[in-house]
């Protein structure tokens, strides 16, 4: 198990062990130092070819532990004490720690798709733009007006929506080219629930699909008008409203860099930025 204690839900690795113990396996924890790349641990634990490489933490922590594990015969195994916990909500995994240890113990084995940029995987999605700029402000907030994460993440939005990013690129999807001037892209490993009160969730993430969501809208009041119409079950009937499934995403950019959040991490990659799509590469354990 790679456990990161620094998690919004953080645990204790004591208790882990135990609930282990209990559904009937005997667990190796490895502990993340703070700001420790996960991938480092879980490359070292794979060496031996373990059956089953836990994550324990939040997407950031899972995304980083599947990245080395993906294209092995060893199975994730996915312990969510995270904050939001998106790929194990919608893989049906319990967010109870002791649950999802039986989960892991007595579940099944199955294969579900990566997301590809620059090489990097991402479980549940890719953003530039909007996002981004709203995770990096948040991050300043926690760290100069001590401000916990959820609060930060509102004052956030709120100025990052008062003076919107403008993205000037070119997109390529399997082929086919469009010029895009929007201030966010969203790439989902596939297809997102993107209206009601289920938004943000998944059916399935076997489709072997990119999911990529835009818009025209370029001001506050576009992009908050648009949020209704996702609220209300009418996002996709907006004029202004873009979406597409690929393969592959090929996008251009004049700025040598851009900040892409995936799954809530954030990072300066070089462009042009290449996304790609690898069906059913990862063995996951579920209920």
């Amino acid at each position: 198990m790679i456990l990161n204690r620094g998690s919004g839900t953080a645990t204790d690795a004591v208790r882990l062990r135990q609930a282990f113990r209990d559904a009937g396996l005997d667990v190796a924890i490895s502990e993340l130092s703070p700001g420790e790349d996960p991938r480092e641990p879980a490359r070292r634990a794979l060496r031996e070819r373990p059956p089953i490489l836990v994550a324990a933490g939040g997407d950031g922590t899972v995304n980083a532990v599947a990245d080395a594990v993906r294209g092995t015969e060893t199975a994730l195994g996915v312990v969510p004490v995270g904050t939001l916990n998106h790929f194990a909500r919608d893989l049906g995994i319990p967010l109870d720690p002791a649950a999802a240890a039986r989960a892991i113990a007595g579940g099944r084995t199955t294969l579900v798709d990566v997301g590809e940029v620059n090489g990097g995987c991402f479980l549940n999605n890719a953003s530039l733009g909007l996002y981004p700029g709203i995770v990096r402000e948040r991050e300043r907030q926690r760290r100069r007006l001590r401000r916990s994460k959820r609060a930060a993440m509102l004052w956030a939005t709120l100025a990052v929506l008062d003076r919107p990013p403008l993205l000037e690129l070119g997109l390529e999807l399997d082929g086919r080219v469009r010029e895009c001037r929007a201030p966010f892209v969203f790439v989902g490993n596939n297809d997102y629930q993107l209206e009601g009160f289920d938004i943000g969730k998944r059916a399935r993430l076997d489709a072997g699909t990119l999911n990529v969501y835009t818009t025209r809208s370029c001001s506050a009041g576009g992009l908050i008008a648009l949020a209704l119409r996702a609220i209300f079950g009418r996002l996709r009937q907006a004029e202004d409203f873009l979406e597409s499934s690929a393969r592959s995403l090929h996008v251009e950019s004049r700025r040598p860099r851009l900040l892409v959040a995936t799954d809530g991490e954030v990072r300066a990659m070089q462009t042009p930025l290449e996304f790609r799509i690898r069906p059913r590469s990862l063995k996951v354990l579920v209920p």
